[in-house]
């Protein structure tokens, strides 16, 4: 089983930016997507962004389209998310998520039940 471990996390004012990564670790070449979540406090877990390793293709929530950026770098098999104008809203932990199963079609919104593995989440904390 692959382990996942975020790191990144902080606290920023908003207009802010910060960098989020996520390390693999483990049967990652059988990993066909990686994604990020966050959760706020007394809210469901919402998905973020996806990429697609293989093909690299990036998949974005609207609202963090245009503000956030998933990236991943193979050699080191870990995955970035580069998080700008960031908003108080934007606070919550932020899981980073793995996928082994291919799926036929690409869902307008990810959810939980595409991926397989989670890491334990670091903390995004953007003020007023």
């Amino acid at each position: 089983q692959v382990q996942l471990v975020e790191s990144g996390g902080g606290s920023v004012q908003a207009g802010g930016a910060l960098r989020l990564s996520c390390s693999a670790s483990r049967n990652i070449n059988s990993i066909y997507r990686m994604g990020w979540f966050r959760q706020a406090p007394g809210n469901e877990r919402e998905w973020v962004a996806s990429i697609a390793l293989w093909s690299d293709n990036k998949y974005y929530a609207d609202s963090v389209k245009g503000r956030f950026t998933v990236s991943q770098d193979n050699a080191k098999g870990t995955v970035h998310l580069q998080m700008t104008t960031l908003k108080p809203e934007d606070t919550g932990m932020y899981y980073c998520a793995a996928g082994f199963r291919p799926i036929s079609r690409v869902p307008s919104r990810f959810t939980e039940a595409n991926f397989d593995s989670w890491g334990r989440g670091t903390q995004v904390t953007v003020s007023s």
